[in-house]
């Protein structure tokens, strides 16, 4: 695996990475906001094809739009992330893909779990989200067209664009392929 905007403070080990998110991160392009931001710390590995990548994710959020999660990416224009933002003191399960402008959609978790695993899925050019409070059963909350790429960048990333950083751990982080 390989960093892509490494973060100065991180450990990893056989089944865990703990990062220590920098504040004034984000991936966002566009839409509602007007700025581009692309420099979330994203550990991650080429995948060729069809895969199905799992994380379980828990975090120390404390500020607005704290995030931590999974990416899928082509390129700076071209990629998907999901995981937990935290929106007005709540976790929320959340999607952004982006081609050229980013979207974003949400479902609040107000009991504000204390870890949270999440799916994306490739079929092709298309790709679900789930998350689940268990490991187990998956909630949908997302599907759509992603790229058409033999292979894209798969991993784990997290971000604090509004605040002073956060601590998130990743634990069993797998890709697997049909």
């Amino acid at each position: 695996m390989k960093w892509h905007n490494a973060p100065r403070s991180w450990q990893e080990s056989a089944s865990r990475l703990v990062v220590q998110t920098p504040a004034n991160t984000d991936a966002w392009r566009v839409t509602r906001h007007d700025f581009i931001a692309d420099n979330v710390p994203f550990y991650a590995l080429e995948v060729e094809g069809d895969f199905t990548a799992t994380v379980k994710v828990s975090a120390a959020y404390n500020a607005l739009y704290d995030q931590a999660g999974l990416m899928v990416r082509e390129n700076e224009r071209v990629w998907l992330k999901c995981g937990i933002e935290f929106v007005d003191g709540v976790q929320h399960a959340s999607a952004v893909i982006t081609r050229e402008f980013s979207d974003w959609s949400v479902a609040p978790l107000p009991d504000n779990p204390p870890a949270t695993w999440f799916r994306v899925q490739r079929f092709g050019t298309a790709v679900e989200v789930a998350f689940s409070r268990d490991g187990a059963a998956y909630t949908l909350i997302r599907q759509g067209y992603l790229s058409a790429a033999p292979t894209l960048l798969v991993g784990m990333m997290s971000a604090a664009p509004k605040g002073e950083g956060f601590s998130v751990t990743f634990e069993d982080f797998s890709i697997t392929q049909p």
